[in-house]
């Protein structure tokens, strides 16, 4: 009830209530006449830390010891699904899960809706988007971690605290996210790695192409910043897709993602399946291509366009170029 009855019968809002305002913020014109005007309120609303350590559920969490974090989030920038297909490659493996995170807080289920299972008419249950975190047992040289799932709809900075509390848990020295993007590049020459990191020194440790730009980030580039801010070692790693094959899978990319990631986490893998998928697209899309004379005109100039940047620094042409490239990707998604 906002008003109450005066002795005289007339009505008056109620004293402390109302919009919750401090008192100096109530409408003037609600004071009564003559009233001196009340001292401005001095108090300084600060804000609370962002936190969201209680997003994760652990499921008996191993002792670790120097790990490698990987982050394979579906929602963002992923062109020709080549960051979806290593995250595939490596659950193809032993593991298990042992960490899950609170859903029904991060994901709009509007958006990321769970499938119905039906049999005979028979409803057998709902199967919800997730966003787990999985030991990966089959990778040797290394304990490395995989944080797959939908990419959290809401709440991301308390994600993002979730997800290096929990590699402080863990004992997680390495982040790396995965990703790829269209480029002006053909798919004739060996893709070409790109990386993002919190740090100068990071990126000159590392022999990848890099680039000054703005683009729109996603929620592992949340999560790459805070571990950074928290003393942990983080990068995006990307691959370099043709521009004219974004859409479409495109093994190559794929194989090069992977053979980076290994190099970077420190662990021998089997990706002979990947390098015979890469050779056999090559090979088809050369015959595709050497069909259209106006095809080959423009896989020639991307060529000279690609070996005339490699040099002993790699560099990207220009991050307007990239720029360009990105919002493309996006307005055909």
């Amino acid at each position: 009830m906002a008003h109450r009855l005066h002795r005289r019968g007339r009505v008056r809002p109620l004293r402390g209530r109302g919009d919750g305002r401090c008192r100096s913020g109530v409408d003037a014109t609600l004071r009564r006449p003559g009233a001196r005007p009340r001292r401005p309120c001095r108090r300084v609303c600060r804000t609370a830390p962002v936190s969201g350590r209680d997003l994760v559920e652990f499921f008996d969490p191993p002792d670790l010891e120097q790990a490698v974090l990987v982050l394979a989030l579906d929602g963002w920038i992923d062109a020709a699904g080549t960051a979806g297909e290593v995250r595939s490659h490596l659950l193809a493996g032993d593991g298990h899960m042992i960490g899950r995170f609170d859903t029904d807080r991060l994901l709009d289920h509007r958006a990321r809706r769970p499938t119905l299972s039906l049999v005979d008419g028979v409803s057998r249950g709902l199967d919800w988007p997730a966003i787990e975190l999985r030991l990966l047992d089959h990778l040797e040289g290394r304990d490395v971690l995989l944080l797959h799932g939908a990419e959290p709809d809401h709440e991301w900075r308390a994600f993002a605290d979730a997800v290096v509390g929990m590699c402080q848990r863990l004992d997680v020295a390495l982040v790396i996210g995965l990703g790829a993007y269209p480029a002006a590049v053909p798919h004739t020459r060996p893709t070409r790695l790109a990386c993002t990191a919190g740090s100068a020194d990071l990126v000159d440790r590392l022999d990848f192409l890099t680039a000054s730009l703005e683009v729109p980030a996603g929620a592992q580039a949340a999560i790459e910043a805070a571990a950074t801010a928290a003393g942990i070692e983080a990068l995006g790693l990307w691959a370099q897709v043709p521009h004219y094959l974004s859409a479409t899978s495109f093994a190559p990319a794929t194989e090069a993602l992977l053979t980076g990631f290994a190099a970077l986490a420190g662990v021998d893998m089997d990706i002979t399946p990947i390098t015979e998928r890469a050779l056999s697209a090559r090979a088809r899309l050369d015959e595709m291509v050497a069909r259209d004379p106006e095809h080959v005109a423009m896989l020639e100039k991307m060529e000279a366009t690609y070996d005339d940047l490699h040099d002993a620094r790699l560099r990207l042409p220009t991050g307007e170029d990239l720029a360009a490239e990105l919002e493309k990707f996006l307005r055909d998604q």
